[in-house]
């Protein structure tokens, strides 16, 4: 297959007479530096080669080859298609431009301290394909021995000597212009926070001088242009600050009536933002001097209380007059648009399931985002939805109605007593109240009404970090009736009995994120989440401490006791912007407390899905090596465990702009923490390892940037559940029904897996 289709990709026979096919190039560099520095070259000189090469997927020529098949005299619909989608035009080695290229070089060597460098080249011919081999030669590089300051009487030199000490240009640096260019970007960021609002990076000059030196060194001096502008050379201040909630570029916005809060003016009509709340996102007061760094921070302050559609922080002179104190008045008028304040939203979905329930779901949603006038963000949310089992057997077709109504308000400030809004920077973290109510009826099976409520707080201490802690967290489920076929499910598994006789949860939970995802153009990134969630230990304590008469209930609900915790690590290599190998590893341990046997149901932990082992269907792993005698609702309850252990690794590359593939493998499964004899092999033991479920495949996803599509088809390579000397698949059997039908998994999710 896979010889097949490399042939059908073969260009070779495609290109013309006289031409050779570009491969790419190479460069070689002969110096004399340690190891890190040739590297930091080497990699710098390669980026400089022109023109690229056309791409390869999987070793193969691919958009290379649809290009040549669309542009054939007659290419047919499919060989069009593919053309316009995937096609590169050829790149040949009569439009490379060595002895250009070779300049280039020499050139960004000048630019690195690299003078009188010498550089050639080869073509290296290969049949239909060639390349070029660049070799470049260099001496040792002019290094920095003195730098001083010019003008140093001057105000704003004084303030550049003050921080000299953190210069990038130490001595023995080389004379490189990238360095230069980095320092009086950093002497601008200094002066900038200083209040410097005027001055820029282009007004520094740096002079340097070998001429003091017979080997290669050189004293460099830095200066400030001779036609500076005087504003640019004084620091300014904050004279005036006016705050216009409701601003519309249409409009004439001084007009609203202006409120005063500790000097600060807000001016609304009618007023959408209550000044007093929105004054504490507001880092800068009257006769600061201007700081871009807090003027960022206001601004992402106020942006994330999510009410505005854009937030835009202006300044201009007040006055051209300087001050008596040696600085210039600045006004800053910061102008907030607002988002439309109600939004309705309905949804309608496709349910299908690993236990062959099927059916749609409707999600209504309700949104107001400044119910009280203080950036207050209501939702209010109600989902139906029904399902049938279509694959039932000789059985009678289950069916579910599942009804839920759920509420949620986020303040964007701490509802706790304190000035907590002035110890975070970045943002302020916002307080949430949720509700929920829902209803669940399974034919045949139960009824069951569930309640939840929670209290908390989530916010980012700066773009990597994010924190939520709930300290209340109730959840209480009433399982109002059960069927005798229900009954026999739950008399089959005491554990499963005991998760669902315990009807009261309430404990507290804690997540932490780091996340360097957010930097698109980091080469190696890391995500980093972990989960601390407990419930019934502070119920336990009380009880103990009262002398209740059955410790383990709460007005009258027996009440769920546990610790459970799980780590969640992902490495992303980026090769190219979208060649990225991806590998996740993921760690989740319930421990039952108390006369707790397992968790409760709700909180167990499956394996299998599109988000996890996807060579196995949802809930149908584990636990440990167990199986159900049959695939039904018996089995849907089963297959869950108190731990899970999973490691994933994923390569995705483009197809083109829109359309991606990826290979993958995935490991894992759930375990069980105590013995539990109706779901034999399911228990956690050092023989883990061996326990493991295996699966591996390919898939497509449709990135549009708004959201992802993604179909991912994988086949089982280790199924955990049969004989050790078994477990391990022997055959790939496409061509047999029977083996695909058994085998072959398709998922279809929306985003990425992680």
């Amino acid at each position: 297959m896979a010889s097949l289709l490399f042939y059908s990709c073969n260009v070779k026979k495609f290109i013309p007479e006289g031409e050779h096919l570009y491969t790419g190039a190479a460069v070689d560099l002969e110096a004399e530096l340690d190891k890190r520095s040739l590297s930091e070259i080497q990699n710098d000189l390669e980026k400089l080669l022109r023109p690229s090469p056309n791409s390869k997927v999987l070793g193969m020529r691919f958009g290379l080859w649809a290009y040549y098949k669309g542009s054939k005299e007659k290419p047919g619909f499919i060989n069009r298609f593919l053309n316009k989608k995937f096609g590169e035009k050829p790149v040949y080695l009569s439009q490379v431009m060595p002895e250009r290229t070779a300049g280039i070089l020499l050139n960004r060597l000048e630019n690195k301290g690299f003078f009188f460098s010498n550089a050639s080249y080869e073509i290296e011919e290969r049949g239909k394909f060639a390349s070029l081999a660049y070799k470049v030669g260099f001496t040792a590089p002019y290094l920095l021995e003195n730098y001083r300051l010019l003008e140093d009487s001057l105000p704003i030199m004084q303030d550049i000597q003050s921080q000299i000490e953190n210069t990038l240009l130490v001595k023995g640096s080389r004379l490189d212009l990238d360095l230069l260019k980095k320092e009086r970007e950093r002497i601008d960021q200094v002066l900038k926070g200083k209040g410097y609002y005027f001055f820029n990076s282009d007004l520094l000059i740096f002079e340097a001088d070998t001429n003091q030196y017979d080997s290669r060194k050189f004293d460099l001096y830095l200066r400030l242009k001779s036609n500076t502008p005087a504003k640019s050379m004084h620091p300014h201040t904050l004279e005036n600050i006016r705050v216009y909630p409701n601003f519309n570029l249409h409009l004439d916005n001084g007009e609203g009536d202006t409120v005063r809060v500790n000097n600060i003016d807000f001016i609304q009509s009618p007023e959408i933002f209550k000044p007093d709340l929105l004054e504490k996102y507001i880092l800068f007061k009257e006769g600061n001097k201007f700081n871009p760094q807090i003027s960022r921070l206001t601004s992402n302050r106020l942006s994330n209380i999510g009410n505005f559609r854009y937030v835009n922080i202006a300044y201009e002179e007040a006055d051209s007059l300087l001050k008596e104190d040696g600085t210039y008045p600045l006004n800053a008028n910061i102008m907030l648009s607002p988002l439309n304040r109600r939004g309705v939203r309905a949804e309608l979905q496709g349910v299908t399931k690993s236990n062959s329930f099927v059916g749609p779901a409707l999600i209504l949603n309700y949104q107001n985002r400044n119910i009280f006038n203080g950036g207050e963000v209501f939702n209010l949310t109600g989902r139906f939805g029904y399902e049938t089992q279509i694959a039932s057997g000789s059985r009678d077709a289950l069916q579910s109605i599942e009804l839920g109504l759920s509420a949620s308000l986020v303040f964007p400030r701490v509802i706790f007593p304190g000035p907590w809004s002035d110890r975070f920077r970045f943002s302020i973290p916002k307080t949430r109240i949720s509700l929920g109510y829902e209803y669940q009826n399974r034919t045949d099976l139960y009824l069951l009404y569930s309640n939840n409520a929670s209290f908390g707080y989530f916010w980012n201490v700066n773009k990597y970090v994010y924190h939520e802690f709930n300290p209340i967290s109730l959840s209480i489920v009433n399982l109002a009736r059960t069927t005798p076929a229900f009954d026999e499910i739950l008399n089959a598994n005491p554990f499963l009995r005991r998760s669902f006789e315990q009807q009261f949860i309430s404990g507290m939970n804690y997540t932490f994120n780091f996340n360097q995802l957010v930097d698109e153009d980091r080469k190696n990134a890391i995500f980093f989440g972990a989960t601390v969630d407990l419930a019934g230990n502070m119920l336990k304590g009380l009880n103990n401490v009262f002398g209740a008469e059955n410790p383990n209930s709460f007005l009258g609900l027996e009440f769920a006791q546990y610790l459970k915790g799980d780590v969640d690590l992902r490495y992303y290599r980026r090769f190219t912007k979208e060649n990225i190998f991806v590998t996740r590893l993921f760690a989740g341990l319930g421990a039952p407390l108390g006369n707790s046997l397992s968790l409760p149901f709700v909180k167990q932990y499956f394996a299998g899905g599109p988000r996890s082992v996807r060579a196995f269907r949802i809930r149908a792993l584990g636990p440990g090596t167990f199986v159900p005698q049959s695939i039904g609702t018996g089995g849907f309850f089963d297959q869950a465990g108190d731990i899970r252990l999973e490691g994933n690794m994923e390569y995705r590359f483009p197809f083109n702009k829109y359309l991606k593939g990826a290979f993958f493998v995935d490991a894992g499964n759930v375990w069980l923490y105590n013995e539990n004899e109706a779901l034999p092999g399911g228990r956690f033991t050092n023989r883990w390892a061996e326990e493991l479920a295996v699966g591996a495949g390919f898939g497509f996803r449709v990135d549009i940037q708004i959201f992802v599509l993604r179909l991912d088809l994988a086949v089982p390579v280790r199924k955990p559940w049969l004989r050790e000397e078994e477990r391990w698949i022997e055959r790939l059997s496409i061509g047999e029904s029977d083996w695909r039908r058994e085998n072959l998994v398709l998922n279809f999710a929306i985003g990425y897996p992680f």
